[in-house]
């Protein structure tokens, strides 16, 4: 496992995980992030039986926090909550309160937004809604921190990035995580899932808006299995952990390698009917190289989607 050292460390997790891996994570971690909360139109908390993940990050000495993303009554994304909650001040205003006494109730640590999607509408009552948490939040010692889209400009076209605004985030918020992986994805062509230059480009842009000791940088710990050829809009990657990469390997005793280019390693195999496969994963070394990154720009730390599973980078 690389070492953090002086870094801040996010790491997500769903309240399914089991107490074994946030155990081993927990020794790791500034904070540890339960995923997720949702809210209603009228700003009300949709709960998140947490308490799983709570108490042992609490005997731990780890902070929690609470994320919230736009997920309505069904458990379903729907930013059509967060833009009523937007254009009601009421519900805003309860929205923000109710975080507030959740946080309290729940002894938490503050809260992480990740509102993705987000119409470019939307992006400036977002960032009032971060500053505003935030100024009710700093006084009683919490955190409020927030996910962003991987921009390579504040402009950039596209309904992932146009409602995350950097340098509005960067003042309102008191970290940033940036998303700085999914490039490969379960629909997309074959590639690494966070390929250093592509993470590079995206954090040397967000430090010229946000401070760089509020920024976290994303770090993946998962990949994917994609059966060649590729087909755009058929082809479905399948999604393994990086200890299920090296095992599948050795299963098909096939040498994993190295791209210089991406910092991250890959294998291609033959399954039993013949079919050929290309898998991009994390290790040591890729994770290594995104941490020396973290050190060259000077920023705060890291935020790991997510910690489901022990980190298995070959050690």
């Amino acid at each position: 496992m690389p070492e953090f050292d002086d870094l801040l460390v996010n790491g997500y997790a769903y309240p399914s995980i089991s107490p074994e891996t946030l155990a081993w994570w927990l020794p790791r971690l500034t904070w540890v992030s339960a995923f997720s909360y949702g809210f209603t139109s009228e700003g009300n908390l949709i709960n998140l039986e947490d308490e799983n993940i709570v108490q042992p990050a609490r005997d731990a000495g780890v902070g929690t926090l609470m994320v919230l993303t736009p997920l309505d009554e069904n458990g379903a994304f729907n930013d059509q909550v967060a833009a009523a909650v937007f254009v009601n001040p009421a519900a805003l205003d309860n929205l923000i309160s109710s975080i507030l006494q959740n946080i309290q109730t729940k002894d938490l640590s503050g809260i992480d937004f990740d509102f993705e999607y987000l119409p470019a509408e939307y992006a400036d009552d977002y960032v009032n809604l971060v500053r505003r948490t935030r100024e009710l939040l700093a006084p009683e010692g919490y955190t409020t921190t927030v996910a962003l889209a991987p921009k390579v400009s504040a402009n950039q076209p596209g309904v992932l990035y146009e409602g995350h605004d950097y340098r509005g985030m960067g003042q309102a918020a008191d970290y940033c995580l940036i998303m700085t992986y999914e490039w490969g994805y379960t629909y997309g062509e074959p590639q690494p899932v966070s390929p250093i230059v592509n993470v590079r480009r995206v954090l040397e842009y967000a430090v010229t808006e946000i401070p760089p000791e509020k920024i976290l940088m994303g770090l993946n710990n998962y990949g994917y299995d994609w059966t060649l050829p590729f087909v755009q809009g058929e082809s479905r990657a399948e999604k393994l952990t990086n200890y299920q990469a090296e095992a599948r390997a050795e299963y098909y005793g096939v040498p994993i390698q190295w791209n210089e280019v991406a910092m991250a390693p890959f294998f291609e195999y033959t399954d039993p009917a013949g079919r050929q496969h290309i898998v991009w994963f994390e290790n040591e070394e890729s994770w290594k190289a995104r941490l020396t990154l973290v050190r060259e720009l000077g920023l705060a730390g890291v935020g790991i989607w997510n910690i489901m599973y022990v980190f298995y980078g070959g050690i």
